[in-house]
């Protein structure tokens, strides 16, 4: 998976580079994490050790996202053996927070299986505090060194955050919650589709902001037991790339 920084619009501080440095370091391995199509399989057997460092999570996601844009998917982890040993416990090595899009369920976009990932999802990777509570359990109580936050080309979410605050029109029940939520990161320096766009990578990087200046998340982060990275996928090519 090649990785592509977008840059960022808004001022970076110094304790923001600071508590981001896990997750740059782990972007030169991300990026390098690509294999030829054809490449010999890397699956790991149940009994094998997870990803342990947040460089390693990414090299396994970039592998599994080139598997998958190049129709190379193995669909690993999903034999009796596997399931009977899941019964015990789980060690996931990444926290993928995505959207609900059913175009992009995490497992599949990285090629990963039973007990690979955690996921949670919400609309425009909308943070409450019940997706506050998922990621620190993953993060604290099972140990897992990487969190991304997952946006996608043409988010509905974020299409109608978008369409909101240009008409002024209230959206019905609990989808106006949502939009609120996005307001924040809608871009005005672009127009039409490419306001939406701009606004999808722009989410990313206010909840990945967020979650890193999450007390317990950034003391991980500071001791590098954990990254918080933003990345997109493109429903045009499969890709997944860095959002920095």
């Amino acid at each position: 998976m090649r990785i592509t920084r977008t840059p960022r619009t808004a001022p970076t501080t110094r304790r923001t580079l600071l508590r981001a440095s896990a997750a740059t370091a782990a972007a030169g391995v991300l990026a390098a994490g690509s294999s030829p199509v054809g490449a010999a399989p890397r699956t790991r057997s149940v009994n094998a050790a997870r990803p342990a460092t947040p460089a390693a999570a990414l090299k396994e996601l970039a592998v599994g996202n080139h598997r998958w844009r190049t129709l190379h998917q193995r669909h690993p982890h999903e034999t009796a053996r596997v399931r009977s040993a899941l019964v015990s416990g789980q060690s996931p090595f990444a926290l993928i927070l995505g959207c609900i899009d059913s175009r992009v369920p995490p497992e599949l976009v990285f090629d990963q299986g039973l007990g690979d990932l955690m996921t949670v999802r919400s609309a425009g990777e909308v943070l409450d505090e019940a997706v506050l509570g998922s990621i620190a359990y993953g993060v604290l109580e099972l140990g897992i060194p990487l969190v991304v936050v997952l946006g996608h080309q043409s988010c509905g979410a974020v299409a109608a955050a978008v369409h909101a605050e240009e008409t002024g029109e209230s959206l019905p029940a609990h989808i106006q919650y949502v939009a609120d939520q996005i307001r924040p990161a809608i871009v005005h320096g672009q127009h039409g589709d490419a306001r939406v766009d701009a606004t999808v990578s722009a989410q990313v990087r206010l909840v990945r902001s967020r979650l890193a200046r999450e007390r317990d998340l950034a003391a991980k982060v500071a001791a590098g037991e954990l990254a918080i990275v933003g990345a997109r996928y493109e429903l045009s090519t499969q890709l997944v790339h860095r959002v920095g």
